[in-house]
Parts: structure tokens; C-alpha cells; sequence
């Protein structure tokens, strides 16, 4: 055999056992140590008054300890009565995420943030959402007003909010949101084209987001255009210029065809416009 395969293999020598056994149990003391420790601290937080969050004074009054910011639209009391269960806790128990996921189901809550102010506070921060247009909504056999924004999300009207928005009709509440989204973007996209023209417009129909609609009063007669799917700005433009001719060989019309570009078509019947 060779020489060195028949040498005998050297002990490890028992020191070294030695300093990895003090090596593991300092390791251990310091780990268990530390588990002990953050027990001990979560204790605290959670059994310690200092870190309660106080409920309001009496009843019907809000917490002095919650700052609510952004709400304008949206239900304080129902934002507020979200964090009830946490009155009397401490402020290390407060579940973030299931609080913030529920304060997203209110109505007019785009986004929502809350953050923990140590030792007793909290500071939610609402965005709201934007309405963009009103919507008119079926309801037990009568239609009601409601807004919606470019989310396509409906949204109940506050009591004497001074919203000047036009309407928004062919958006059935059936559809997802996602789809009413879109009927909601070319609202959008056809008022921005009209330009200057679009703060006269009342009513733009998108049932057919290819075959717009546009309803407004000219001269002081209630009447409803058909603009298409394109230079809708030109196409009004172009209908102003001449209405006073137009209203005076067809007085009776209330509906005309701007489709065309060079051409306006009057119909007297507005069943008839498409």
C-alpha cells in the first residue's frame, strides 16, 4: 500500500469538541433569550393601558384618539363605526388589513390607509372617488339619480353636493363594472374632443360607443345630435354655424344626423334617428 493512505487518520482533538458545545449553548441561551424577550414585550403591548385606544366620551361623539382624513363624500359614521370592536384594546391587536379591507366596501372609499400612532392613536387616510357623471338608476319602478366615475363605479349622491356634471346614459347597470368603465372613458373621450363646445352638453349617449349621442339646448330648443364615432368637436362646431338656417326650414326638428361630415340631416321624429 502506499505510504501515505497507510498513516492512521489524526484525532480531532477534544478541545474543539469542547468550543463547539460552549459555542451551541451560547447560541441556545441567546436564542431562547431573545424568544423570552419578545414574548415578555408583546405582553406588554397588548396588557398595558397606555397602549388602549380609547372609545369616545359618550355616545354619538367620535374618538378624540382617531384622525380621519379626506372624507367629504363618503359616511364618517360608518367609516368610524368600522373601529368600534378596537375601543378598550390595545393598539397592537388592531387587524390592519381586515380594518382597511372593510373601509374599501364603502361607497365613494377609493383608497384607504391606516396608521398605527404609538402609544394610543390612529390616523386613517380616505381618497376618495371622483364622479365624472350622472347616471340615472331603475329602482322599484321609478328611476333615481346616481353618479358614477371613470371606474365605472356608482356611486349614491350626497345631499347637497354642487356636482355640474353631464349625464351619462347606455350604461347598463348589468354589466361589470369593467365594461361600464368603458362606456364611461368614451363619455369621457367624446367631451374632451367637443372641447370648448362640452360644457353646453347635457346628456351624452355611449349604448353604442361607434354611434354616439349628444343631447343640448341651442338657441333654447331641447335637441339631440347624432355625432358618430369621430371629430365630434368640428361636427358641433360646424351645426352651430348653420343652426339658425336649419331652424328656420325645419323648425320642428329636434333630432339631426351629424354623422356625415359634410352634411346635417334633420328628423323631426326622434324615433326615427337611427
Amino acid at each position: 500500500m502506499p505510504q501515505e493512505a497507510s498513516k492512521k487518520r489524526r484525532p480531532i482533538p477534544a478541545g474543539t469538541f469542547v468550543r463547539f458545545g460552549v459555542v451551541a449553548l451560547v447560541m441556545c441561551v441567546v436564542l431562547t433569550g431573545a424568544v423570552y424577550a419578545s414574548q415578555r414585550f408583546e405582553q406588554f403591548l397588548i396588557r398595558d393601558p397606555r397602549f388602549f385606544l380609547p372609545g369616545p366620551a359618550e355616545y354619538g361623539l367620535e374618538s378624540p384618539n382617531i384622525r380621519l382624513n379626506g372624507v367629504q363624500y363618503a359616511s364618517r359614521a360608518r367609516v368610524l363605526r368600522l373601529f368600534e370592536p378596537d375601543y378598550g384594546r390595545s393598539l397592537y391587536l388592531l387587524p390592519l388589513a381586515a380594518r382597511r379591507g372593510a373601509l374599501m366596501n364603502i361607497s365613494w372609499v377609493h383608497e384607504a390607509s391606516i396608521v398605527r400612532v404609538w402609544p394610543d392613536q390612529l390616523i386613517v387616510n380616505i381618497t376618495e372617488r371622483k364622479p365624472v357623471a350622472f347616471i340615472k338608476v331603475p329602482a322599484d319602478g321609478i328611476t333615481r339619480w346616481a353618479l358614477i366615475d371613470e371606474a365605472g363605479v356608482v356611486l349614491d349622491p350626497p345631499q347637497k353636493a354642487p356636482f355640474r356634471l353631464p349625464v351619462v346614459s347606455g350604461v347598463p347597470l348589468s354589466e361589470v363594472s369593467e365594461k361600464r368603465s368603458a362606456r364611461v372613458k368614451r363619455m369621457m373621450q367624446v367631451l374632451k374632443d367637443l372641447g370648448r363646445y362640452a360644457d353646453s352638453v347635457s346628456e351624452v349617449d355611449v349604448s353604442d360607443m361607434d354611434e354616439v349621442k349628444i343631447s343640448r339646448s341651442v338657441q333654447g330648443h331641447a335637441i339631440t345630435l347624432l355625432m358618430g364615432d369621430r371629430n365630434f368637436s368640428s361636427r358641433l362646431g360646424n351645426f352651430l354655424d348653420h343652426y339658425p338656417d336649419i331652424h328656420r326650414k325645419l323648425p320642428q326638428a329636434t333630432t339631426f344626423d351629424l354623422r356625415l361630415d359634410d352634411r346635417i340631416t334633420g328628423l323631426e321624429d326622434g324615433a326615427n334617428a337611427r
